[in-house]
């Protein structure tokens, strides 16, 4: 198995904290390891060469430190030219691990995910691995939903194949809050984690069939390198989801299922939901807006402040 760690995103959502030169996936948020290399950290049953890193080329320098420190090949670096959403970024993934490695199973996994529970993400990963050289089939690791989420995706189960193992019925993106009550009272609902794991060459067959157009583009970029700066810019601008997972035929995904205590490190809420639970580092000092207000430390009144002192640099949001 070849791990492909995507690790190409803005975390914008996570800003001032996450910048644009140095995003939430390069920062240290639970320990004295960045998200990357917690994820790096966690495959730790592969081969340091069985592991990609696909990224944004703006990114690429400070990726090339963590590879050398952790003795990964830069030239397992994927670089993104550009930002073209998450189907052009897998599938350039897929199609490099397939030239590289032919009949290869790939499984994706997002460097901005917290997983407390790190053998049982082995086990389930391993399963699906089994699971794709068997049956060729298209793969992801879900979740049980714990609260009801409106910031995640849904899957509702199938038919039951063994203990932990469902054909899909079908993907629900982000609903609203009563939506979201209902699939977590039903029990038939996963979050969605998008951790897929899949034969390079059978995503690259749905490709050629739902998306000729990207497809060729694919083939050519890695037949031609040279061309990528190119190429790479007129990929159509779309999810994995919408691309390939909701168009393809049901009965070639299958679902595992697992409890592996994870979390979508999306906003500052799911941040803080983490950190709760946690022991942290450093002094951390919350200040409300009126007692601000009262100190004439704050000119604007608003109804909830919270100020994160990190190495001397002051963050503020409002909630």
């Amino acid at each position: 198995m070849k791990a492909v760690i995507l690790a190409g995103g803005g975390g914008t959502r996570l800003w001032p904290f996450s910048t644009e030169e140095k995003p939430k996936q390069f920062l240290k948020l639970f320990s004295n390891k960045t998200l990357i290399e917690e994820t790096i950290e966690r495959l730790d049953f592969l081969q340091k060469s069985d592991i990609y890193i696909s990224i944004n080329k703006n990114h690429l320098s400070l990726t090339e430190k963590i590879c050398e420190n952790l003795k990964i090949p830069t030239s397992n670096i994927i670089t993104e030219p550009d930002k073209r959403d998450t189907a052009s970024a897998i599938g350039y993934a897929a199609a490099i691990i397939e030239k590289n490695h032919p009949g290869e199973v790939m499984a994706l996994i997002s460097a901005d995910h917290y997983i407390g529970n790190k053998e049982e993400f082995q086990k389930k990963l391993q399963k699906a691995v089994q699971i794709a050289n068997n049956e060729n089939t298209l793969n992801i690791v879900e979740v049980i939903a714990k609260t009801p989420n409106t910031n995640f995706g849904y899957v509702k189960l199938g038919k039951q194949i063994d203990e932990d193992t469902y054909e899909i019925d079908k993907f629900t993106e982000k609903p609203d809050l009563k939506t979201a009550e209902e699939f977590l009272e039903s029990g038939n609902y996963l979050w969605n984690t998008g951790m897929y794991v899949w034969k390079a060459s059978v995503l690259l067959e749905q490709y050629k069939k739902l998306k000729p157009e990207t497809y060729t583009k694919l083939t050519e970029i890695v037949e031609n390198p040279e061309k990528t700066e190119e190429i790479y810019p007129t990929l159509e601008k779309i999810s994995i989801d919408y691309a390939i997972m909701e168009r393809v035929d049901p009965k070639k995904i299958r679902i595992i299922k697992a409890d592996i205590d994870w979390m979508d490190i999306g906003n500052w809420h799911t941040l803080y939901d983490i950190l709760k639970n946690q022991n942290t580092t450093g002094d951390v000092h919350i200040v409300s807006a009126q007692e601000m207000n009262q100190k004439k430390h704050e000119k604007h009144q608003a109804d909830d402040i919270t100020i994160c002192i990190d190495n001397n640099q002051a963050y503020l949001t409002k909630t």
